[in-house]
């Protein structure tokens, strides 16, 4: 059975479901755990500090004693500041939120690029390789954007 199929609406920063007639598309299921996995903030690790100095680790109840918590701590780089440092942090959480599904085996490899697109945004290509040989290319405009 397919996922439902959710995509990326670049003008609103977030993902959406798509209406197939009165119900909702299916299918996509590897670029819906890429949304997921990239756009849904993970828990705060011990050592995290909290942009907004709440202390609030965010992240969901249902990730506690889990080996992958679901989502990314892209949320953390909110009040960075725009440099090579950034974008490498940027690189390094998307690398650890799919890690997961190298660890199932739905895909064989991810190439990830993260560079500065704009004035206060990083942009973001994944390339996933999976096993049977296929390229699924990804581009988000905007994984992170700065506060002015």
């Amino acid at each position: 059975m397919s996922d439902t199929t959710t995509i990326w609406v670049p003008e609103l920063g977030r993902g959406d479901w798509v209406q197939d007639g009165a119900d909702l598309r299916t299918g996509d299921d590897l670029i819906t755990a890429v949304l997921i996995s990239l756009f849904t903030d993970r828990v705060a690790n011990a050592d995290d500090e909290i942009p907004d100095g709440t202390g609030d680790p965010r992240g969901w109840w249902g990730d506690a004693g889990e080996t992958y918590p679901i989502g990314s701590r892209l949320w953390l780089l909110q009040r960075e500041k725009q440099t090579a440092e950034t974008a490498a942090r940027a690189k390094d959480y998307i690398a650890e939120a799919l890690q997961w599904l190298l660890d199932d085996g739905v895909v064989a490899r991810f190439d990830i690029d993260t560079t500065w697109i704009a004035y206060g945004r990083l942009g973001a290509q994944v390339i996933a390789n999976r096993t049977d040989g296929s390229v699924v290319a990804m581009n988000f405009a905007s994984v992170w954007q700065g506060i002015n």
